[in-house]
């Protein structure tokens, strides 16, 4: 049974195409897997068929009565909601069904209508299915899914603007899990999240019967989790049966075959054009000159295949610093109240330390806190000599009205346009990219212009929290090659055992001094 049928679909952001006639089918039970690069359109994609979003052209068709639960990555949480409220907002529909009951009572208790039975029986039905959808125990399952994912550690009533980047994610994938929709759209929900979750989703959807769509570029995970594959590239969506891996294999025959038809192609239209070249102009051989333009005009030309540029980073080396980079001392973090017991951690020049742990245990606090940019609650910190420090941020402030080029310039004033514009193609990112404005980008973009300010200015430490966020699998590739070759210190918080494997010199599991383990 069709679940979901997208037909023709074209769109684009000004002269920026994203997709050209994208036909896609989803089935019950399918668990898709939707990938491509940074900037091929899946966030645009998940937009488009949730109807946040007009396509230009084509036809979104969803089955009827289908409940749809969309995990968006930029959704934005309102000031003064707990997370309490953000979970009971799962339960909207009811609640608006429990309302009408209300006014229904007050209107009977008025005696002004004269159809009471037909307020009767509508009183009935609407009491049949609170009571069929548990609407009285609702207190209790927000309370137990807010145990299961650790949201009662952080308080219910706490307002979710105050939240970490994995607490934020936790939140609303618990309010998807209490709504219980008939597919799930799930759009990088690893992202933030701790290790312990991660296996915890991972399970979770293992078991899911009903459909989803998952964008992921964390393939361990999404190997263990899809059996179909849909791949955006040049404007194109391609279905690909089984895992990651497999469309790989898959996917780099057809990429030969299609090379080697093109190379044909080519081979043949330069014989045929050097033959009317030659011949037309003969009285004796212009029919066969004319015969073999013709087939030429005929011909429906294969196109190459374009490949999209490959980030390339090189981070540039500041002079050497001394012997150690941090020292603290019985170093307390936290805001208004404490996140660690006393802490003394050292670093010394050349290490590349990785920070793990739990979500909102204070990972991100210390690094701020050993920037200055949040003050500590006690003891010291004592930063080494010669430090030049690269900083990178786990998201961008919203609402970016820059272009990339003014984003680069901001902090580089003294390059030339050509010098900014060669900055930001190596980080991957192509012309249409470059003219946009940054709040128009993806995730995964939005991180290579911000990596494009860290390695054009010279360091010799590096303060980097959660960096593989949203990158895409080449770019991820690229940075880890980097950082290793990096000469420079590195302090990481990352949940990927798979990037910082073979880079990290020491792993530190902060729940050993957090306090909110």
């Amino acid at each position: 049974m069709s679940i979901l049928n997208v037909e023709n679909l074209s769109h684009g952001f000004g002269d920026r195409a994203i997709f050209k006639d994208v036909s896609f089918r989803l089935l019950k039970g399918e668990h898709i897997g939707l990938i491509g690069a940074n900037g091929e359109g899946k966030s645009t994609f998940m937009s488009i068929i949730t109807g946040k979003l007009m396509p230009d052209e084509g036809k979104v068709e969803w089955a009827k009565n289908m409940k749809v639960g969309y995990l968006d990555q930029h959704a934005v949480l309102e000031k003064g909601m707990s997370i309490r409220d953000v979970l009971k907002s799962a339960f909207s529909d009811l609640f608006a069904m429990e309302e009408r009951m209300n006014s229904i009572c007050d209107i009977m208790a008025a005696g002004t209508e004269t159809d009471m039975d037909a307020l009767m029986e509508e009183m009935g039905v609407i009491q049949e299915l609170l009571m069929a959808h548990d609407f009285y125990i609702i207190d209790s399952k927000v309370e137990e899914v807010g145990r299961a994912l650790g949201l009662e550690d952080i308080g219910m009533d706490k307002d979710v603007t105050e939240l970490s980047g994995g607490q934020r994610t936790k939140v609303l994938l618990a309010k998807l899990l209490l709504a219980k929709p008939d597919i799930l759209l799930l759009d990088e929900p690893t992202n933030y999240l701790d290790a312990g979750h991660i296996e915890w989703l991972k399970r979770y959807l293992q078991e899911y019967e009903n459909a989803f769509i998952l964008i992921s570029h964390d393939i361990p995970f999404l190997n263990s989790v899809i059996n179909l594959i849909y791949h955006m590239e040049n404007q194109e969506l391609n279905r690909y049966v089984g895992d990651y891996d497999k469309f790989q294999e898959v996917y780099a025959m057809k990429k030969a075959q299609k090379e080697a038809a093109y190379n044909r192609q080519q081979k043949e239209i330069a014989e045929l054009e050097d033959f009317v070249a030659r011949n037309k102009a003969r009285v004796a051989t212009r029919n066969m000159a004319m015969s073999r333009q013709k087939k030429l005009d005929k011909m429906e030309l294969i196109e190459k295949t374009v490949e999209r540029p490959k980030p390339e980073f090189h981070f540039m080396e500041a002079r050497t610093p001394g012997r150690y980079i941090i020292q603290t001392r019985q170093l307390v973090i936290g805001y208004d109240e404490p996140l660690s017991r006393p802490l003394d951690f050292t670093m010394e020049r050349g290490e590349k330390v990785v920070l793990f742990g739990a979500n909102g245990i204070g990972k991100t606090t210390l690094l701020k806190s050993i920037l200055g940019l949040i003050p500590s609650l006690g003891g010291e910190i004592e930063l080494g000599d010669y430090l030049e420090t690269g900083y990178f941020e786990q998201e961008m402030a919203s609402g970016n009205r820059n272009t990339c080029i003014e984003e680069i310039w901001k902090e580089f004033p003294g390059y030339t346009q050509y010098q900014v514009r060669s900055a930001l193609a190596k980080c991957g990112l192509t012309t249409k990219h470059i003219e946009s404005q940054v709040q128009v980008l993806s995730g995964g973009e939005q991180a290579k212009v911000r990596l494009c300010k860290l390695i054009n200015r010279a360091s010799n430490v590096l303060l980097l929290d959660e960096p593989t966020n949203h990158l895409d699998v080449d770019a991820k590739e690229e940075l880890k090659r980097a950082l290793k070759e990096y000469k420079g210190s590195i302090l990481l918080i990352c949940h990927e055992p798979e990037f910082y494997e073979g880079l990290a010199t020491r792993v530190v599991d902060c729940s050993e001094w957090s306090l909110r383990v």
